[in-house]
């Protein structure tokens, strides 16, 4: 009869060790859980050095390089020389109104 009531307690102690080692806070599947979160933390980590050295980069050029700084300004601030003529097109095509009109009916 001894013998019983010490299996059966020991395997409710097993029974609960499983349960904690599984779905505990510091368990399996929180372990898991923080690994997957660690790895997109790293690669967010990678791709944010990665952009902080272009930048770097272009702020090393914007102050050395004349004829970089002369690219960013005419392209970014649609600047041009003198005697140049600037033409600035739209990205959107242009529909005629009629053929807004047909699509609507349809």
């Amino acid at each position: 009869m001894a013998r019983r009531i010490l299996l059966g307690v020991l395997i409710a102690v097993n029974v609960v060790l499983l349960f904690r080692l599984i779905w505990s806070d510091h368990g399996v599947i929180a372990y898991m859980n923080m690994r997957n979160r660690s790895v997109k933390l790293e690669n967010q980590l990678r791709d944010v050095d990665t952009r902080s050295l272009d930048l770097s980069n272009e702020i090393r050029r914007l102050k050395m390089d004349r004829a970089y700084q002369e690219m960013v300004i005419r392209d970014r601030m649609n600047y041009v020389k003198e005697n140049e003529v600037l033409y600035i097109f739209s990205d959107r095509t242009d529909v005629a109104q009629g053929a807004v009109d047909d699509e609507k009916k349809d």
